[in-house]
């Protein structure tokens, strides 16, 4: 699929949320995960950026950005010492 498309889609539904409201609870909830899976995603960015004087780095994909998106500070913790300790 088309990357145009798929963030066209995206910003639609986003769109729909913030004009319109989710009226059902389920949907408000997966919104909500959704947003704390975006600030996983960003927060991964800026250990990332600030890591590689480190020799830091964690990829960013749908896993360690839901973990770090869903658990905070402890789950971004939890990456970062896997990282150093168990992978090396």
């Amino acid at each position: 699929m088309d990357p145009i498309v798929v963030f066209s889609v995206l910003g639609g539904i986003v769109l729909l949320l913030l004009f319109g409201g989710a009226p059902v609870r389920p949907l408000r909830w997966v919104g909500q995960v959704f947003i704390k899976v975006i600030i996983g995603a960003l927060l991964l960015f800026f250990v990332n950026a600030f890591g590689t004087s480190f020799d830091l780095h964690i990829p960013i994909n749908l896993i360690t950005s839901s973990i770090s998106g869903l658990l905070g500070i402890p789950g971004l913790v939890a990456l970062i010492i896997i990282k150093m300790m168990i992978i090396g």
